[in-house]
């Protein structure tokens, strides 16, 4: 897809991943709309020239506050790039059940809630493109991660059959699966993870050769793992 001219919602847009997506989208010439929860983040991006929406995503709230602020707008592209994680180990304490569910929600509900009430919208443009990001653990899980591995799990399996009931209409689906990556979300992870610039390199190169799948950085190599043995695959990362 080319995306010059493309005017672009980003959820997530003003930290991490999301936030060097939109500076490379929008140095391709898009108009990138960004979502966020944080004031300062999203006076930051305002300050780089970006319109954004504020919105917590992990409730009915944030994705109806979405929807008001682009009723109307001609959206060319959806990237559910907004994602949470949340505790839930045995080993260490009991699961805060309001915050699984917040995950939940934000990580599964929010991007399905968004699809589904701007679909008509994505088809009536000349060219569409829902970009939903998942997660290398999607594939396999780690035991650490119980449900933020299954709410990519199931984002994944939505996007599988995404793609097939869309085929023949004007909007491309594309699943991104990243590794990890270094943002607030992994601070504490000692592994070693690949840099939010070169992450958002790949998703942009993804979009524009119209990929089905984009398996970013260490991810290439899991999946290739998991064609030949799932097993094998789970078991590498169920420790991980």
């Amino acid at each position: 897809m080319q995306l010059n001219g493309k005017t672009i919602l980003l959820t997530g847009g003003t930290d991490g991943i999301g936030r060097e997506l939109a500076a490379q989208l929008k140095a391709k010439g898009a108009v990138v709309i960004v979502t966020g929860r944080t004031a300062e983040r999203i006076a930051a991006a305002q300050a780089a020239g970006f319109e954004t929406i504020s919105a917590d995503l992990s409730n009915a709230a944030g994705v109806d506050a979405v929807l008001a602020a682009v009723k109307g707008r001609d959206i060319d592209i959806l990237i559910n790039n907004a994602g949470v994680g949340s505790d839930h180990d045995f080993r260490e304490a009991a699961p805060d059940l309001g915050d699984n569910d917040r995950c939940i929600f934000l990580n599964v509900n929010a991007p399905v809630h968004l699809i589904a009430n701007m679909m008509d919208g994505l088809k009536a443009r000349p060219e569409a493109m829902i970009v939903n990001t998942t997660s290398g653990l999607a594939l396999a899980p780690r035991a650490g991660g119980p449900i933020y591995c299954a709410t990519k799990a199931a984002l994944r399996s939505y996007t599988l059959a995404l793609r097939e009931q869309l085929k023949g209409t004007r909007i491309h689906v594309l699943e991104v699966l990243p590794p990890v990556v270094e943002t607030k979300m992994t601070a504490g992870r000692t592994s070693k993870k690949m840099s939010p610039q070169d992450c958002a390199a790949e998703m942009v190169c993804a979009m524009e050769a119209d990929a089905n799948e984009a398996n970013v950085g260490m991810v290439k190599f899991l999946r290739v793992v998991y064609s030949i043995s799932p097993a094998l695959a789970r078991r590498i990362m169920i420790g991980f």
